[in-house]
């Protein structure tokens, strides 16, 4: 796949599979219907046949149709892109925000914070699409945030929340117990 893609216009899509997909791998089982795609920036052909890359992101896409010509799945594909004035954040919610991950990440992301946000300068849609990439959450809550499109930065602060009442209930909710990253 990745040889072919190589020798093409280099833009590939990832999906999440869904349910219990490991017995089922090559049946193609079922996907979400969102993805995103990247075009591949560097591509370094390994000893042993596999590839390191490194992808640029492009966009966020819907399938609309499979194509099940070649060993590897393909599609026809809807764009959906989020203008970045979508996830545009009022300093009021920049604030919130900050104060989400701290709590629910601890000490460090403040200086994750400072770094990031105020010497990288991102806001907005670039900081938004890089938290909810390097956030440790579920393959499932970072399809949901993909899925959100242009309220992205809303389900943003809606899982953090929720993460953060999961960690106080505690396990079945119990109270007094933990759930996501230590601090």
């Amino acid at each position: 796949m990745i040889a072919d893609i190589a020798e093409g216009d280099r833009v590939i899509g990832m999906m999440l599979l869904k349910g219990n997909w490991e017995s089922d791998y090559y049946a193609y089982p079922d996907i979400y219907t969102i993805g995103c795609a990247g075009k591949i920036e560097r591509l370094v052909r390994m000893p042993d046949g596999r590839f390191n890359l490194v992808l640029q992101g492009l966009s966020e896409f819907r399938v609309t149709r499979e194509i099940r010509e070649r060993p590897y799945r393909q599609a026809i594909v809807d764009w959906c892109a989020v203008a970045p004035e979508a996830l545009e954040l009022t300093d009021g919610t920049m604030a919130h925000l900050r104060e989400l991950l701290i709590s629910y990440v601890g000490e460090p992301a403040k200086e994750a914070w400072r770094a990031v946000v105020e010497e990288r300068g991102l806001r907005g849609a670039q900081l938004i699409n890089f938290l909810c990439f390097h956030l440790d959450l579920s393959p499932l809550e970072k399809q949901t945030l993909l899925e959100a499109l242009d309220q992205r930065a809303v389900c943003l602060l809606d899982v953090l929340t929720f993460k953060l009442a999961e960690r106080k209930a505690g396990p079945m909710g119990q109270g007094g117990g933990e759930s996501g990253p230590q601090q």
